[in-house]
């Protein structure tokens, strides 16, 4: 035998991309893992032209689950971001677009059975011990992906999927502002430093010289502005207590500038080296209680909103997505949780392979 034969479900979740798997069809160790991931991904390839990854970075993701052993949960998703054009595995974020086509998955791998026209899936994301009840659609009992809900970022309706987010203050760092401060500044440049879901750095567009309302492919030729920022978040991240980010996905960086779309504020979201095409829903969670905090970078570029819960509005490079936020404001800004609709839909299913020279299987 040559090759390795792997069990997976290719599914879209929200506007991201990738191969879900079991993870007891995995090895157990991480180094032997994110070797498994970068073959059947083929990363280290500007188009990954010897696996299934898609060449950006939004379909280099991966969703491995299992049954949950949490008292709350159901299922475990552990989150892998597999690089495109370096030989890398980040184990530390996790993936909210990617999250969205948890609960189908687990449906179709048998990890969960689905009862009545709804189902509801407790989620544990192990990367970062966030809590998401996902409602899917299972009508008669049969999983259901048509539908009338159309995302920004993605072709067509489908059927929708319902996220609450609980637990996900400090998910990553074990603070709301890891650095103590609400603001701080590095290079010349105002920062607020949030971890909410996701940790990120997030500044205004215009202290780079930029509008905010750019498109992805004038940021992404915008290797001045890459070079300012990556300064910048490096600083960031080891104020925020994560070490030397140079090799990590987090923290992700943010800018913001005022709404010209009828939304709450403008928003830009970067991977961090390439400028997402949409948004990402852990990174629309930080940017939305961003803008709710008094004291942030944000403030004077929205009319904030004051009662609870309150639907934010990120305009982004796709469109829009909307977060509803349920918040307490007393002597500071508490969240308590952040909703969102999204879709998923699979695309394949089967074994992916990897060479056995790579991993011989269980």
């Amino acid at each position: 035998m040559t090759q390795t034969g792997i069990p997976f479900v290719f599914m879209r979740g929200g506007t991201s991309r990738g191969p879900y798997f079991n993870r007891a069809d995995l090895p157990e160790d991480r180094e032997s893992l994110a070797e498994v991931l970068m073959a059947a991904l083929g990363a280290g390839h500007a188009i990954n032209i010897d696996g299934i990854g898609g060449g950006v970075a939004v379909t280099t993701k991966v969703a491995m689950l299992s049954r949950s052993d949490d008292d709350w949960a159901d299922i475990d998703y552990f989150f892998a971001q597999v690089s495109v054009e370096d030989r890398l595995v980040d184990f530390k974020p996790t993936c909210g677009n990617i999250l969205s086509g948890v609960g189908p998955a687990a449906i179709e791998m048998g990890l969960v059975t689905p009862s009545g026209d709804e189902t509801e899936i407790r989620i544990r994301a192990v990367n970062t011990g966030a809590r998401v009840l996902a409602r899917v659609q299972t009508p008669g009992g049969a999983l259901r992906y048509d539908g009338d809900t159309s995302i920004a970022g993605v072709p067509g309706t489908a059927a929708p999927i319902a996220l609450s987010f609980m637990g996900v203050v400090g998910s990553s760092t074990g603070a709301f502002l890891p650095t103590g401060n609400l603001r701080d500044r590095f290079d010349g440049i105002d920062v607020t430093c949030m971890d909410v879901a996701m940790p990120m750095v997030i500044a205004r567009a215009a202290d780079f010289g930029l509008s905010g309302y750019e498109t992805v492919q004038e940021l992404d030729e915008n290797r001045d502005f890459f070079a300012r920022m990556e300064a910048v978040r490096l600083q960031a991240g080891a104020a925020m207590g994560m070490g030397d980010v140079s090799k990590s996905v987090t923290p992700k960086f943010g800018l913001l500038a005022p709404a010209r779309d009828g939304g709450t504020i403008c928003t830009r979201y970067f991977m961090p080296w390439t400028t997402h095409p949409s948004m990402a829903v852990t990174g629309s969670q930080c940017l939305a209680s961003c803008a709710l905090t008094p004291g942030t970078v944000a403030d004077g570029l929205l009319e904030r909103p004051t009662e609870s819960p309150a639907n934010v509005v990120l305009e982004h490079a796709s469109g829009t997505i909307e977060v509803l936020v349920d918040f307490e404001m007393n002597n500071h800004f508490t969240l308590n949780s952040a909703g969102l609709l999204r879709t998923a839909r699979k695309l394949a299913d089967g074994h992916v392979y990897v060479p056995a020279s790579v991993w011989k299987g269980q």
